[in-house]
């Protein structure tokens, strides 16, 4: 059976050299470059982030997702002395007092097996299932303990994932709120109180959502058919006064991909059924041929080839004209991924 080209993995493939990566953010998250596209006029501009007011509609709304990454990799030894790297999954345990972890080191890994870290801390394996180890701590408070002394879960191609000290700034919005995420809502770094106030001045009003950002965020597709593809699941959350704003606006720009799979979730389940601050699950893909029903724009980063991100894009403007925006992008030396440039898009 053909499959069609706009559900082909293949089809989104693009080439991108390795100096169109931004491995740091600009100086002045506001100073990143802005593409503005119009998808009824097919008007592209080119702008830069802090004056992204400028092509949004007075009195709209704009919704960001307010998730917090915590630091969540750990370098430490094992009772032999050899290597290890933790990579936690949560920064809160479980009702057993257990985290989920990835674990990587040489050898065979066993309940029962404690691993060593700097500043006295000690993690055991107690369950393993399906290769996702349950490490318990020697200490109550490890949230705390991770964002003094863990390092921050970059992705691999910044840097090889070797994250620093300025990474705990660079790589958080200025507005997170609720820890949970092991990756950032990279569209939402470009924001600064220069560009809230920018927007405020056009009285556009402003929502938060919260959508944990999991590892599966950088779980590649697998599959050729994008219709048999399986999305990971994400939790996520509307608090009372924010899903109330959000019921009542006509234009809504989503800040992210992350922001809009959860008001696309929350649509389908219809707002008027919606719980307020009750945690739902996710494994919304959108890609061409499913229809977007809950925003009128989006800002977004540029997505690495073959992603499910750069396949939410195409679901708003067409594949097509998503990769030839990005062509345009790197004809005008765009920066690409989590610490690059934007994109807004208006439908």
């Amino acid at each position: 059976m053909t499959i069609d080209n706009d559900l082909k993995l293949s089809s989104y493939s693009y080439d991108l050299p390795k100096s169109f990566i931004a491995d740091r953010p600009v100086v002045g998250r506001q100073n990143s470059k802005l593409l503005v596209f119009d998808n009824k006029t097919q008007e592209v501009v080119h702008d830069y982030f802090y004056n992204i007011d400028k092509y949004l509609p007075k009195e709209s709304l704009i919704v960001f997702n307010q998730s917090k990454v915590f630091p969540c990799r750990l370098i430490g030894e094992k009772r032999t002395g050899g290597k290890v790297e933790v990579f936690l999954l949560d920064a809160k345990a479980n009702e057993d007092g257990l985290h989920r972890a990835l674990v990587k080191s040489s050898g065979k890994k066993r309940v029962g097996d404690t691993y060593f870290f700097d500043n006295d801390l000690e993690l055991t394996i107690k369950e393993v299932l399906d290769g996702t180890f349950f490490l318990k701590a020697n200490i109550e408070d490890l949230e705390s303990f991770l964002f003094k002394y863990a390092k921050v879960p970059i992705p691999p191609y910044i840097r090889d994932g070797d994250s620093d000290e300025k990474d705990l700034e660079d790589y958080q919005t200025v507005y997170a709120k609720h820890t949970g995420s092991v990756a950032a809502p990279t569209a939402g770094l470009h924001f600064t109180d220069e560009v809230f106030q920018k927007l405020g001045n056009k009285d556009i009003k402003q929502a938060y959502v919260t959508l944990h950002v999991g590892l599966g965020t950088f779980a590649p597709v697998k599959v050729d058919d994008l219709t048999t593809h399986k999305m990971h699941t994400e939790e996520y959350f509307i608090e009372k006064k924010d899903l109330e704003t959000i019921k009542g606006e006509q234009f809504v720009t989503a800040v992210g991909t992350t922001s809009l799979r959860t008001l696309e979730s929350a649509h389908r389940i219809g707002l008027d059924n919606f719980k307020p601050s009750e945690i739902y699950d996710t494994d919304i893909f959108l890609y061409p041929g499913v229809e977007v029903k809950s925003i009128n724009a989006l800002v977004t980063n540029f997505h690495l080839p073959e992603s499910t991100l750069l396949m939410l894009v195409s679901s708003l403007i067409g594949r097509e004209k998503t990769l030839e925006l990005y062509e345009v992008a790197k004809e005008n030396q765009y920066r690409f991924f989590s610490y690059g440039d934007a994109m807004l898009i208006l439908r």
